[in-house]
């Protein structure tokens, strides 16, 4: 039961491709931008220019596949830059039909029509989520936060799955191949987003559940220092345990080289004088039919040196100004969908469903205490759940973890109890503010419009300035914005943008804190 439930949990973010799947291509006029690799042209929108599918790194392929990213080839001529490039290997679902193309290492940049090198503006690279196993940057259309904010957007593809995080002995990068794609990323920004006036000494790394993850192990990551100023994370917090499988964390390289292991026997190559080269010749489809549901970077490696939750915790890490945050009701997408899976939760399933993600002795019982269900409400107390022990309490313990290391800390819970579903059909309960629900109110997924009412436009609106703001300035709040005091959690819903002083007791934090 464990393995058919923790499938589904992993896999929630994998069936947005109804929502976000990506709209026809707009023909606009196009505009020519100079490159370090050589000229690119993109595109011009009203308000705003866009440049798609730039490379930041050589295509991994052959003998560049599991090696850490290196530096693109220039280009002859202008390189069409009026559409994105292939996503990074990965199965169905955000990006429809998956892709199978390794030659993917490409970013997005979208910037106000004025800006330029003589006035830049601040940089917001974004990390896509999806479990580090599906996902594209070109997935989020930017121009609103571009243009209301006046920033420049850079959304990044790195690899995914096991071409991304595959660990094996002898194997250079083993298990954060994927987390150095990001840093290769954030160092062509460095040198290169001048062109398209962003502002290369203001750049804010900011992600989503695995992309926030991402951001926690690049504030962790020595090889990141100096490569951005501030982080943004979304549902990813930093404290993620492997115990706790609905939010991403790290493993130890010893975990990560056994699963590398079962791989390579899984595809045949486990027995061969030669596993590497054997591997580097295994088609992509059969990689991404072998590989787990869901990735984990590998720590105790030179990229990641120590599990991030410890090196946050111990207060060993990039001092940048941080915002996070979390969603009232991250869990209840996945209580769904393992409900509509064909496991109902009652109060006589219920101790058995605690059990299968709780397993060590006594917990599953303190729990059962602490979230009773009754008859009729079993859907919303295993989203709650959910949501408190792997994402509401971790980024609580993981903001304590940052203001105790005297980081500024703004801290923020989504909580629009009527956010627009991001998946079709019909839930067995009201959703409300679940996992991801917030992305439409700072982006249009896969470029269409936002489904959003008036008042939700205008909390929309309200996010984008307060995330911009922190971008430009470290302090999100400005005249059009309710205030938001740093020692408080910001509560984000259309009727009420308002600081409380804590959002623990009613997320039963002293309770996940008890229990370890």
């Amino acid at each position: 039961m464990h393995r058919v439930l923790t499938t589904l949990a992993c896999a929630l973010t994998a069936v947005l491709a109804t929502a976000w799947s990506a709209a026809p291509p707009t023909q606009p006029a196009a505009t020519t931008v100079r490159t370090d690799g050589g000229l690119v042209r993109g595109a011009a929108h009203d308000g705003y220019r866009t440049f798609e599918g730039i490379p930041y790194a050589a295509p991994p392929v052959g003998r560049l596949r599991w090696a850490p990213p290196r530096p693109a080839a220039p280009w002859p001529g202008v390189r069409d830059a009026t559409r994105p490039a292939s996503a990074c290997p990965q199965p169905a679902g955000e990006v429809p039909g998956g892709s199978t193309d390794e030659d993917c290492l490409h970013l997005n940049v979208t910037t106000p029509d004025d800006a330029g090198p003589a006035r830049p503006r601040p940089v917001i690279v974004w990390l896509h989520g999806g479990g580090l196993t599906t996902g594209a940057g070109s997935s989020y259309d930017a121009h609103r936060m571009a243009t209301r904010g006046d920033v420049v957007v850079v959304t990044v593809d790195y690899r995914l799955g096991a071409l991304g995080f595959l660990a094996h002995s002898g194997l250079p990068g083993s298990g954060t191949f994927g987390l150095a794609d990001q840093q290769a990323a954030l160092r062509w920004v460095r040198t290169g987003i001048g062109a398209f006036g962003g502002d290369a000494h203001n750049v804010t790394l900011a992600g989503e559940s695995a992309g926030g993850y991402s951001v926690c192990a690049q504030l962790a990551s020595p090889a990141a220092a100096g490569l951005f100023d501030r982080a943004i994370i979304e549902s990813g917090p930093c404290t993620g345990r492997p115990d706790r499988p609905f939010a991403p964390s790290s493993v130890p390289l010893s975990t990560a080289r056994a699963t590398g292991t079962d791989l390579a026997a899984k595809v045949g190559c486990g027995s061969t004088h030669d596993v590497l080269s054997c591997l580097r010749r295994v088609t992509v489809p059969r990689l991404l039919a072998a590989q787990d549901t869901d990735q984990q970077p590998a720590y105790a490696t030179p990229l990641l040196p120590t599990d991030p939750a410890a090196a946050i915790t111990a207060g060993r890490f990039h001092h940048v100004p941080v915002l996070i945050g979390n969603n009232h009701d991250e869990g209840n997408g996945w209580a769904a969908g393992i409900i509509q899976a064909g496991n109902p939760v009652t109060p006589d399933t219920w101790p058995d469903v605690v059990s299968a993600f709780f397993p060590s002795p006594g917990q599953a019982e303190a729990i059962v205490r602490e979230y009773p269900v009754h008859r009729a409400d079993g859907g919303p107390v295993f989203g709650a759940v959910i949501g408190d022990a792997n994402f509401a309490c971790p980024t609580a313990d993981t903001d304590a973890a940052l203001r105790g290391a005297q980081v500024p800390t703004w801290r923020y819970e989504f909580a629009d109890e009527h956010a627009p579903p991001l998946t079709s059909g019909t839930p067995p309960f009201p959703l409300g503010a679940p996992h991801a629900s917030e992305l439409p109110y700072l982006f249009d997924l896969g470029g269409r419009p936002r489904d959003l009412t008036a008042a939700q436009h205008r909390l929309a609106d309200t996010m984008i300035d307060y995330w911009t703001r922190f971008a430009r300035t470290t302090d999100p709040n400005g005249p059009s914005s309710p205030h938001w005091p740093r020692q408080t959690v910001l509560s984000l819903a259309p009727d009420h943008i308002a600081p409380t002083p804590t959002a623990e007791p009613r997320h039963h934090c002293a309770f996940w804190n008890a229990i370890g």
